[in-house]
């Protein structure tokens, strides 16, 4: 449960100083704030046009070997190449591996891009600069800077005041959260798998107890706490509380939001295609929740990519049979829908994996290259970008920075990467602080 603590300034005598203020008492039914919604009222202050596109990312945590997926060696000595076999697209001259049959039928409307790389291969280090577009400095288990959901929430917010800007499935990613751009830019999640026959989504709905004459009264209540000095959060935290309250206020008292989630609305028939796991069904609900209003969903489901021993065993018998379905079904779903160039799907993890197969049967941590994808989003698809060595050690041709990957994406949304924000020290920090979009794509 969320405390305002008071830390400086001068507050009635009435109110404690550690329990000025407890959300879960004030709150929207017991609303779990922290994690809801930013709305539209910053994005419009400040002029920036409302959205027609959308984003969802399949975040692939763990690292996913570029080299048993996109980017396959033949002809590399065995203790490289691994045991699987590239296959041919639907595209003359792009092959891809024999465990993505799936999205090698669709390669019209798909892009990969082989030649990204960095050189961190911690887990959260890798993390925070594939999903912020920083290099940070120090292994730490919170943002740094602004996940690229949350720049895109609160850059653009949501294309439907009652819906979230901004959503992680089916829970909240570890780095994606919004820093220093304050608490409201944080993502909702529903913090349940959507392929559960149980699914729900907490705090959309108000409690029994709880009838919209006595959420006035909280609503009322919080009006008035607003005239105490709000500079209590020393890590800015509360910034936007107000705009934090009224759109979760927005969907506890409409039902676009319920509906928007209720993927049991979905033909089982289609809800097969997706396959019958959090990732499909996850992948099912993001397209919802786009269709519906929803501006970014970020996608972390379907098993850890860190396959250090018996690689190709998960992957083979596991990850990828599930990640080729869902994958390829969102995107062709999206196509059949008259979609394709309204959403941009992307694919990727923190790196890529060792080309050399250690003892174990498995492979490292790799940040020396790694393979995206794009689909969609009026990008330039059915094509290949770049390219690494015999061994797929290193890039070869059009090497891609993290800032790279991700100004590609903002290009699309219509974001300039060179927007300036700025922290709680007042310090300029732009969207990006290098790379710019990849001109193949655009």
């Amino acid at each position: 449960m969320l405390e305002i603590c008071c830390t400086g300034g001068s507050v009635g005598k009435s109110f404690s100083r550690r329990t000025l203020l407890r959300v879960g008492a004030l709150g929207v039914g017991g609303l779990a704030l922290p994690e809801l919604l930013r709305g539209e009222a910053r994005a419009a202050a400040e002029g920036t046009p409302r959205p027609r596109k959308s984003v969802i990312l399949v975040w692939l945590a763990g690292g996913p070997s570029h080299i048993d997926m996109y980017d396959l060696k033949p002809t590399a000595p065995a203790e490289f190449r691994g045991e699987f076999q590239p296959i041919a697209t639907n595209v003359p001259g792009i092959q891809i591996s024999e465990h993505l049959p799936l999205q090698a039928a669709i390669m019209d409307k798909l892009a990969i891009v082989r030649s990204a790389c960095h050189t961190n291969a911690g887990h959260g280090m890798g993390s925070q600069w594939m999903l912020t577009g920083y290099q940070p400095t120090i292994e730490v288990n919170d943002n740094i800077y602004p996940s690229l959901g949350s720049v895109v929430s609160r850059m653009l917010g949501a294309r439907d005041a009652a819906l979230p800007a901004y959503v992680n499935l089916p829970r909240s990613l570890d780095l994606g959260k919004a820093a220093y751009l304050g608490a409201s830019y944080n993502p909702f999640s529903p913090e349940n798998d959507p392929n559960s026959d149980g699914f729900q989504v907490r705090n959309l709905k108000l409690p029994s107890r709880v009838d919209l004459a006595r959420l006035q009264r909280r609503r009322d209540l919080l009006g008035t706490l607003d005239a105490i000095r709000r500079d209590i959060d020393l890590r800015g935290d509360l910034d936007g509380l107000d705009t934090f309250y009224r759109d979760a206020l927005r969907m506890v008292t409409n039902d676009r939001a319920i509906q928007a989630f209720d993927i049991k609305q979905e033909p089982d028939a289609l809800r097969d295609r997706y396959g019958r796991n959090d990732l499909g069904q996850s992948c099912l609900l993001a397209r919802r929740l786009v269709e519906a209003g929803v501006t970014f969903v970020a996608i972390q489901a379907g098993g850890g990519w860190d396959t250090h021993g018996d690689n190709f065993k998960q992957l083979k018998d596991n990850l990828l049979p599930k990640y080729d379905r869902a994958v390829a079904t969102l995107v062709q779903d999206l196509c059949d829908r008259g979609r394709q160039d309204d959403v941009l799907v992307m694919s990727f993890g923190e790196f890529g994996r060792t080309p050399r197969i250690n003892p174990g049967a498995g492979r490292d941590h790799w940040p020396g290259a790694m393979s995206v994808l794009y689909a969609g989003g009026g990008l330039r698809m059915g094509q290949v970008v770049g390219s690494t060595n015999d061994k797929g050690e290193y890039p070869t041709s059009r090497p891609f920075s993290p800032g790279c990957v991700l100004s590609t994406m903002y290009h699309a949304l219509g974001i300039d990467h060179r927007h300036v924000f700025h922290d709680q020290a007042h310090r300029p920090l732009p969207i990006l602080n290098e790379g710019r979009p990849i001109e193949e794509l655009i």
